[in-house]
């Protein structure tokens, strides 16, 4: 299956989604700061990202995260998680994906409904194994 990198500042929350995707037969690894982000990515190249928006240090620091990755690894899934919606009335959604300010390839809301994140990981890697078609 796909090595994952799950990068989130709650690790419960990301143990939970880790947990939910070794048992899809995934193996991942979580980091909890934005900064490990980037090189925990150049250690290993995942397959995928899982990647949350904001961070105690930086509220905004995931759209960075997603910058700095997409400029590393051009072909590289990027699944970013969001409770922005809930916090602030900016509304994102997959409309609002942008290759330089927000290149990622899906959002999915926080409270995640594993079912559908499971969903969503499965496309992101079949479109990555047949050239993003």
């Amino acid at each position: 299956m796909a090595y994952l990198l799950i990068v989130d500042d709650d690790a419960d929350f990301a143990e939970s989604v880790a947990t939910v995707c070794e048992a899809e037969g995934h193996t991942v690894r979580t980091v909890h700061t934005a900064k490990e982000a980037v090189p925990a990515a150049r250690e290993r190249k995942p397959d995928a990202v899982i990647l949350d928006v904001m961070f105690p240090e930086d509220p905004s620091a995931g759209f960075q995260v997603a910058r700095d990755l997409r400029h590393e690894f051009p072909d590289l899934p990027i699944l970013m998680l969001t409770a922005v919606n809930q916090k602030f009335p900016l509304g994102f959604s997959n409309k609002d994906i942008d290759p330089a300010w927000l290149p990622v390839t899906e959002f999915v809301e926080k409270p995640v409904d594993f079912p559908v994140l499971k969903e969503k990981i499965a496309r992101l890697l079949a479109g990555k194994q047949d050239g993003g078609k």
